[in-house]
């Protein structure tokens, strides 16, 4: 380096000290290697992908000069209109009625959740999450200096008057400013609300005057029970249409069809999307219109047949998990029963951190998952982890619960 090098650190914003990298995006570099079992990243099996139905698009749009000049063009930063007109009848066959208009496509929901926070947070803000929550929502909001306070559900004494109170006092002229929730199956722990969670919830945002941001990467991966109503659906029912809820609701095709075409999408209140489009268009002016061409062919043709396959898939999986936790599992250890999507929450007894746990089963076992620390936004949960059972064949589930029983035996 020499003399006149720039000394990074004095240079960056203050936000960026908020910044943090993923434990999830750096264990998942694990699966090159062949030998480790992961049940780490929220990964789709790839065998599942539609990959003779995407070659097919790809390949039919390139053969149609106009087509294809038009696909690999700039586009509108709303979203390709046909995609964006499937959306909509989606959501309103979920029971949230609404129109193209109500729709913004984005880079993965992920991008949604920093627009999201980009647009309602101010340093000091509040957001109220569970606990525990996603790790890439915290990570979104983090960059805009926000302050957590926790979400209740159930029995609880807290009243919207006490989360106003504390944030006040937590930061001068501070808010709370929306309430996020992963309400089917979430992202760590498998739960689901139940509808009068939700009811609940819509109630505690309404005395608050604050929005929902609803998070919907799982919802249509049930493999049993009985459904329950988005909350944005809930909220649409009020009113009669989404343009009166106050629920902002994030989806994405990556769980069902495909990640690696990056295509997710909000769905609002028209007021709220229109502020959305001028963030788009500050950020990369639109997603890649020949992916969301190609996504909404996909979309149309095999929607349904696709998420018939996970769901089969995925329900083996997580029972197979279920019952090799139950062989295997020494006493004190507890886990969640979700009734759908691609995790399981274990605790373990009070003495085994979660972080100490993985460098021993990968050193040791060859078997990696999540810490639960970082799914809390005050960094507790060291007694936790989460386990994916979407990648995993049964065989290596059967395999890794057994070899983790013994880690937690021996730590223990």
């Amino acid at each position: 380096m020499g003399e006149n090098a720039l000394a990074w650190e004095p240079a960056y914003a203050r936000r960026a000290a908020r910044m943090s990298g993923s434990e999830i995006r750096e264990l998942l570099k694990l699966l090159d290697q062949p030998d480790i079992i992961s049940f780490a990243g929220g990964i789709p099996d790839p065998a599942l992908f539609p990959r003779a139905e995407a070659g097919n698009a790809y390949q039919t749009i390139m053969a149609d000069p106009v087509r294809a000049n038009g696909a690999l063009q700039y586009s509108t930063s709303e979203g390709y209109l046909p995609l964006r007109q499937w959306i909509s009848a989606f959501m309103t066959r979920m029971g949230a009625t609404c129109d193209p208009d109500n729709i913004v496509i984005t880079s993965g929901s992920q991008q949604a959740l920093d627009f999201l926070a980009r647009l309602l947070l101010s340093p000091g803000d509040t957001a109220l999450v569970d606990w525990p929550t996603y790790l890439g929502a915290l990570q979104a909001f983090n960059a805009y200096e926000p302050r957590y306070d926790r979400i209740e559900f159930g029995k609880t004494n807290r009243t919207p008057e006490s989360y106003a109170e504390a944030a006040a006092e937590a930061t001068e002229g501070g808010r709370v400013k929306f309430a996020y929730v992963v309400p089917d199956f979430a992202n760590p722990t498998g739960r689901t609300l139940s509808e009068a969670e939700r009811l609940s919830l819509l109630d505690l945002a309404g005395e608050l005057d604050i929005p929902v941001i609803e998070d919907g990467a799982y919802a249509a991966l049930r493999y049993d029970g009985t459904p329950v109503p988005p909350v944005i659906a809930l909220d649409a029912a009020r009113t009669g249409h989404v343009d009166g809820a106050r629920t902002i609701y994030c989806g994405t095709f990556s769980k069902t069809l495909t990640p690696g075409l990056r295509v997710g999408w909000i769905c609002a209140a028209r007021p709220i999307v229109k502020r959305l489009v001028l963030i788009k268009q500050a950020s990369d002016l639109n997603s890649p219109l020949l992916n969301q061409v190609v996504m909404h062919q996909l979309a149309e043709s095999v929607f349904d047949r696709q998420v018939a396959a996970s769901i089969t898939c995925y329900r083996e999986r997580r029972d197979r998990m279920r019952a090799a936790l139950q062989r295997h599992m020494p006493e004190g250890v507890t886990w969640t029963n979700p009734e759908g999507g691609i995790f399981l929450w274990l605790t373990l007894p009070g003495s085994c951190d979660g972080a100490a746990l993985l460098k021993a089963a990968i050193a040791k076992e060859r078997i990696a998952f999540v810490p639960g620390r970082a799914f809390f936004a005050d960094g507790t949960g060291a007694n936790t982890i989460r386990l994916s059972f979407s990648l995993a064949s049964p065989e290596k589930i059967d395999t890794g619960m057994a070899r983790l029983a013994e880690l937690i035996r021996n730590y223990s």
